[in-house]
């Protein structure tokens, strides 16, 4: 049954990336704080990687450098998928081509803009509540 619930939590994952979704990605601040902000997922593979894009130098990628520990959260009125795991800061310039979307035209002036960059989380472990369902796991 585990394996039906994170199917389907991954199918979920991978609709609510692109411009018009978000989720919540929690970071531990400078002073060892979690906190947790609202974010666009560019890309998934599942519930096992999720991409993301923002600035360098700026709040998240400065608390990514100090701690790589993080959680995402995707939820709903019929789920919650909660991942734990760690995140990559990426500048490689295929990787920023393949993750752009045409709202970080908005932030950056194109896939080449020196300041924008890719985050990638890999899942760790999972908790998932997925059509009044539940499976925990680790990946």
């Amino acid at each position: 049954m585990n394996e039906e619930i994170i199917k389907r939590a991954g199918e979920i994952v991978e609709k609510n990336t692109g411009e018009a979704s978000y989720c919540v990605l929690s970071l531990v601040d400078l002073d060892g704080y979690p906190t947790a902000s609202t974010i666009t997922a560019s890309k998934a593979g599942g519930i096992n990687w999720i991409t993301f894009c923002t600035g360098l130098g700026g709040t998240r990628t400065n608390r990514i450098n100090k701690c790589n520990r993080a959680s995402v959260c995707f939820n709903a009125d019929d789920y919650n998928i909660t991942l734990v795991g760690t995140i990559e800061i990426l500048n490689d310039s295929d990787v920023k081509k393949e993750m752009w979307y045409d709202g970080l035209a908005n932030h950056f002036s194109g896939p080449e803009d020196a300041n924008y960059c890719v985050l990638r989380f890999r899942t760790q472990r999972y908790n998932l509540l997925v059509d009044w369902k539940e499976a925990k796991g680790i990946i």
